[in-house]
This record gives C-alpha cells, structure tokens and sequence, in this order.
C-alpha cells in the first residue's frame, strides 16, 4: 500500500502561491493520507473551509478532520447568527473506511516569545487487509525539543495502553433497546499503529532516540510495543533524503522533519521511502512510504 504524509503550510507554496488544487494532486492515488497544517476559515487562506475543499478535490476518500486548537469565526447574516470555527489541524484521508478516529490535543508550554501554537494528533483506525490499524496524523512543536519530548511521552503512554483501553466502546450492550452498538460488533482498538507527520526533529535527536530507543545490540531490533523508523528499515533507501529546506545562519539547510514511525510488527514490511524533493506546492516535501499491509498479521502481533 501507498501511504503519503504532507504538511501542505495551508496551501501556500515555496513560490508564496495559495493553491489548494496542486497540493491535492500531489497526494492523489495513495492509500492513505496524513495531512499537517490544514485549516478553516483563516483570512489568510480566503476563509476556506480546506478540509472540505480537500474531500471534493480527493472524493475517492474517506476523511476525518482533526482541529488542534478551535477560535470563533462566527458572522452574523440577515439577523441571524452563522456559527463558524477558525480552525488548524491535521487531517487523515483514506480509500479504506476511518472506523473510528479521536484527538489528542497534546501538551503545550506557554511562552513569551516566539509565538507557539497547540499541537495535536488526529488517530484513525482503518481496516487495512493485513487486520486494523490505528493511524496518527501529527504535528508536534516547532520550538524546543523539551516541548517535543512531553507530547512523544504523551502519545507513547497512549500507544500502550491502547488494547487495554479499547475503542470508543467495549463490552456487551444491557441495554438492546437504546442500540448504543448500531447493530456493530465491538471496534477494535489494536496495538499494530503507523505515525505519519511533521514532528519537527532530525534523526538522531533526543525526540527521535524517544521514540525509536538507542542503537539496539542487534542490528534491525524491533519491539512489539515500539517503534521503528521506516526509512531506516527500507529496502531501498532514497538518497539525499530530506523533507525540508531552509536557510540557517546565511546558509542553505536541508533537514528531515517528516518522518514515518511503524509499529515493531511491520519492521520487515516496508519497502521503500522517498520524499518529493522537487514539489513546491508547500514549504515541505512529501514523505512517501510503500509497505506491505496487505499480508495478514501473525496470530498475536495486531493486538485487537
């Protein structure tokens, strides 16, 4: 399967252009989408309700839509009131139905200067061939790697005690007549997960060494409950593989921000990694990962 991860900067390129149509084109035909910085109803972006903008752009898609921080865009029209949300998040896309998805508004340290924003993790779970997945589309903190590191422990405690906790129901309905389960079985709330995203950190960083652990004795480690670097496990490593240019002290710099994280079980399922080094449609490139999620799991590796 095709999995793409873009942070699309609300759909301004590298050349200043807003156009929303281009970054949609650039993600269309994979199987699944993880989108960073799409927003609603900003001045600067025309008030567009993006996420809608985007489903009709890609309407072979399932969506969800995940607003890290939520401000009032109400207007009032011929006496009445128009409820709208200024809004900024991340988004999911998939050709597989979203079973179920929740948010997670991750932590935040106020500051004084520069200006920091709330960040957040939309989680979807799709029925992928291989048996359900838990997706996450996120973007953590652009300042400090303090920052960073209590929003990958956040999300890390959350990741383990997933199967324990369950989906966004569990156990047998006593109640028939109020139909809390629509006629569904059970939704499953596995530990098999994929984190996709702008997490705003190279490889080798205190955050990155958080999620993935040290340099394992045994080259190519995996744990169950732990995560691996994808482009680190790719049979075919891109070269000069980053996802962001920017110029740092009077020079050029290339940097890997975007990374996709998988779970120990799809260790040896990922094939190749490659970022779009030439698109322009937003200030990062697109991080592209074909694996196999098609093969089913091993008897006890998901973890319904």
């Amino acid at each position: 399967m095709k999995l793409v991860s873009y942070n699309i900067q609300y759909g301004f390129g590298s050349d200043g252009r807003y156009d929303l149509a281009r970054c949609a084109k650039v993600v269309a035909g994979a199987d699944i989408i993880a989108l960073q910085e799409v927003e609603r109803h900003w001045l600067r972006s025309n008030e567009d309700d993006q996420p809608e903008i985007l489903s009709r752009l890609l309407p072979e898609y399932h969506w969800v839509y995940g607003p890290a921080f939520d401000m009032d865009a109400s207007e009032r029209r011929e006496g009445r009131i128009v409820n709208r949300r200024r809004q900024f998040g991340t988004m999911v896309l998939s050709r597989l139905p979203i079973v179920w998805s929740r948010l997670h508004t991750l932590p935040l340290r106020r500051t004084v200067r520069p200006l920091n924003t709330r960040n957040a993790a939309l989680e979807c779970m799709i029925r992928i061939p291989a048996g359900p997945v838990r997706v996450l589309s996120l973007h953590l903190a652009h300042i400090a790697a303090e920052e960073r590191l209590e929003q990958i422990d956040y999300l890390l405690a959350e990741h383990r005690r997933a199967p324990s906790d369950g989906g966004p129901w569990s156990g047998a309905d006593d109640e028939p007549v109020r139909n809390w389960s629509n006629g569904e079985p059970q939704p499953e709330n596995p530990l098999a997960a994929i984190w996709m995203g702008d997490f705003n950190m190279e490889p080798g960083s205190a955050e990155y060494r958080r999620i993935v652990g040290s340099t394992p004795y045994h080259r190519g480690a995996a744990y169950l409950d732990g995560f691996v670097d994808a482009a680190a496990v790719a049979s075919e490593p891109a070269g000069d593989f980053h996802t962001h240019v920017k110029t740092i002290d009077g020079g050029l710099t290339k940097r890997r921000l975007d990374h996709c994280f998988v779970g120990g079980m799809f260790a040896g399922r990922v094939r190749s990694v490659s970022a779009d080094i030439g698109e322009i449609a937003s200030d990062h490139f697109p991080l592209r990962v074909d694996i196999d999620l098609e093969t089913p799991f091993a008897t006890g590796t998901g973890g319904a």
